[in-house]
C-alpha cells in the first residue's frame, strides 16, 4: 500500500505577462519515509525550476486512494471524504469509517462521476460526505529503478 506525502515547494515563478511572482505548489508523492519523500519530490521538479527555491512544506498524508483519469482533460485533484458503511451483527447498530480518496478530474461534477466508477466494484455500501478541489498539481509514484 501506498504512503503518500504532500510536498509544497516555494520558488519565483515568471508569469505569462513576464512578471515573476513568489509561487506556492503542491504535489503528492508515493515514499516510505520524509528523506525519500523529499528526494524524489526534487529530483521531480527541479529539472523544471530555475533560480532558488525551497521546499516549503512536507507531511504525510492520509489518503487512503488515488483515482486518476485517463482523461487529458481531467488536471485537478479533488479530495473526496468517503463513509463506508458496516453494520454490526451484534447490536444492529451502524457503523461509519471515513477514508479519503483523491480524485482526478476536470470539475466536480466529473470528480463524483470518476469517484463513483472507482468504487464500482466496492462489495460494502458507501456514501460520499464531501467532495474539495485541492492545491495538488501533479502526482509522483514510486518507479522501481534498475
Amino acid at each position: 500500500m501506498a504512503q503518500w506525502f504532500e510536498c509544497k515547494i516555494r520558488y519565483d515563478k515568471t508569469m505569462e505577462d513576464g512578471k515573476i511572482k513568489r509561487v506556492t505548489e503542491a504535489y503528492m508523492v508515493d515514499a516510505l519515509t520524509f528523506t525519500e519523500a523529499e528526494r524524489r519530490f526534487l529530483e521531480e521538479v527541479e529539472p523544471y525550476l530555475s533560480g532558488e527555491y525551497e521546499v516549503a512544506d512536507i507531511k504525510k498524508s492520509k489518503v487512503a486512494e488515488l483515482m486518476e483519469s485517463a482523461d487529458a482533460n481531467d488536471d485537478r485533484w479533488y479530495k473526496a471524504k468517503v463513509a463506508f458503511i458496516t453494520l454490526d451483527e451484534k447490536t444492529a447498530v451502524e457503523k461509519r469509517t471515513s477514508a479519503t480518496m483523491l480524485v482526478q478530474a476536470r470539475d466536480l461534477k466529473t470528480a463524483v462521476a470518476n469517484l463513483e466508477k472507482g468504487m464500482k466494484g466496492t462489495m460494502g455500501d458507501w456514501d460520499l460526505t464531501s467532495m474539495t478541489e485541492t492545491a495538488i498539481l501533479d502526482v509522483f509514484h514510486y518507479e522501481k529503478k534498475d
